[in-house]
């Protein structure tokens, strides 16, 4: 049975707004947090990082390229309109069919689907997905995608969705302030979620905040203060405050998270192999994460956790500011190199102190602290030229396979591939793995793809940080996740 309802409000001090409400229409993890709360999806995750069914009551793998998924019945949308295996069609075939979001827009989701060909809907309550090819990561993927209501979304088109909701999930749209707070009101009529996540029902509280904080000391200010029960991106220079404070503590979960450096390969410094060379010599990275994470990070030599299907242990880029000088000599630049690095404001400090390594190795660098809307336009537009020096950013890995952080991020022209890297035999080789239904056939592809990038150095690889979470103590029932999504069906204020 759910715990005991109680009035109180459930406030998250959040580092980022929304940029929508449409589950098709973003690429951004924090905008999922938020969707994910007011919709469901076919499959989800356990604590545990499981997929297990969610919406779908089972799934069956009919061959290695189509599988059938059997819908729950009695599902509501919060409109009061049964949800059926239609909804669940046309949903997915709003993400992955080009120009299906109207106005010939193509879901920027649509990649996340990976090879489907189609989907239809068989026996009336079983939607069944056919692949063009094998693809093995199918299930861990489509907790990605959350279920809408065909008919809300034909009423109220794309430019609708932006603000509007209509989902299957414990809570449901109150109020959207933008830049200020999104406002969620428990949904009393939800037919409790995964049957194997305990426990089954509605929502614990009647309202969830997430109030929009985008510094650090402020949401840390205002969880000591008492004024939110939950932030994220705690900065680990906090955590022994928070620990001290007689009313909150400090809750972490392995991340799935990967840092870096991008290094504009179009540009006029970083297209030379050891001006890339000198920037990863130049950067101590254990020491910034004993000294400023905290040690709450494990190190990185290419773009996978060491926790990611197919990761191996690489050539380590050791630390030596004179050899990345004279690296640069060699490059044509013995006085060094003056250089802007971009990144959001919630990792400034991180940045500055990176910045100031560099600098001291003869790459002057200089840090810009940017939107993430910016930033995305000037760093991740695919097939856009790049017009940065230098971009300290991160890729999720939610479902900790390759496919999804791998490919976005270096083959040619890709979504994520912030560098502009370009190598044609990395794009075969990633395209190859990602249909390889082979367990140890397809690890072995992604070894050799890490050696390839480990050796060209399109980014400077630096860690995989835990997620760390400020709480009240008045919380209870809530945990954090690995793919960072903060799942509060479950969460109470005594």
């Amino acid at each position: 049975m759910p715990a005991a309802v109680v009035a109180e409000d459930l406030i998250v001090g959040f580092t980022l707004d929304a940029d929508t409400l449409d589950p098709a229409n973003h690429r951004k993890r924090e905008t999922e947090t938020v969707i994910r709360n007011i919709y469901d999806g076919l499959l989800t995750r356990d604590p545990d990082m499981r997929v297990v069914p969610e919406i779908a009551e089972a799934m069956t793998q009919v061959s290695p390229t189509v599988y059938d998924f059997k819908i729950r019945s009695g599902i509501k949308f919060h409109d009061g309109t049964e949800m059926t295996a239609e909804d669940v069609k046309f949903t997915l075939d709003r993400v992955t069919v080009e120009g299906a979001m109207g106005d010939g827009q193509t879901s920027p989701r649509q990649g996340l689907m990976g090879p489907v060909a189609s989907v239809e809907i068989v026996d009336g309550d079983t939607v069944r997905i056919t692949l063009k090819e094998p693809w093995p990561i199918l299930p861990a993927m489509l907790p990605n995608q959350q279920i809408v209501s065909k008919a809300f979304v034909e009423a109220n088109g794309t430019a609708g969705m932006a603000t509007m909701s209509n989902g299957t999930g414990p809570f449901k749209l109150g109020e959207w302030r933008k830049g200020d707070a999104i406002i969620l009101q428990r949904f009393d009529d939800y037919y409790g979620g995964a049957p194997d996540i305990a426990p089954v029902g509605a929502a614990c509280v009647e309202r969830v905040i997430f109030k929009i904080i985008p510094e650090s000391a402020s949401r840390v200010a205002a969880l000591l203060a008492g004024d939110v029960h939950i932030i994220n991106e705690l900065p680990t220079f906090s955590i022994a405050q928070v620990k001290a404070n007689a009313g909150t503590d400090v809750m972490t979960v392995n991340g799935t998270r990967s840092f870096f450096l991008a290094m504009n390969l179009q540009g006029e410094v970083f297209d030379d192999l050891k001006v890339r060379q000198a920037a990863a010599h130049a950067i101590d990275k254990d020491l910034i994460i004993d000294r400023i994470l905290d040690g709450t990070a494990a190190r990185i030599e290419g773009i996978l956790s060491p926790d990611a299907f197919g990761s191996s242990e690489l050539p380590a880029v050791s630390y030596d500011p004179e050899k990345a000088k004279a690296l640069l000599a060699e490059a044509g630049y013995p006085d060094g190199i003056s250089i802007t690095m971009d990144t959001e404001g919630a990792f400034k400090d991180t940045a500055e102190a990176i910045a100031s390594m560099l600098t001291n190795a003869g790459i002057r660098t200089t840090v810009a602290v940017g939107e993430s809307a910016q930033l995305t336009e000037k760093w991740r537009t695919a097939g856009k030229p790049k017009s940065g020096d230098m971009y300290f950013s991160s890729w999720g890995n939610g479902s900790l396979d390759p496919f999804d952080i791998f490919t976005p991020t270096h083959k040619t022209n890709d979504r994520g591939n912030s560098a502009g890297y370009a190598n044609p035999a990395l794009d075969a080789l990633l395209d190859q793995a990602a249909v390889e239904m082979d367990a140890e056939k397809r690890a072995g592809m992604y070894r050799e793809a890490e050696l390839m990038i480990n050796a060209d150095q399109p980014y400077v690889y630096l860690w995989v940080p835990q997620d760390i979470y400020g709480v009240s103590k008045k919380l209870s029932g809530w945990a954090p996740s690995a793919d960072s999504r903060i799942n509060l069906h479950d969460a109470c204020i005594n």
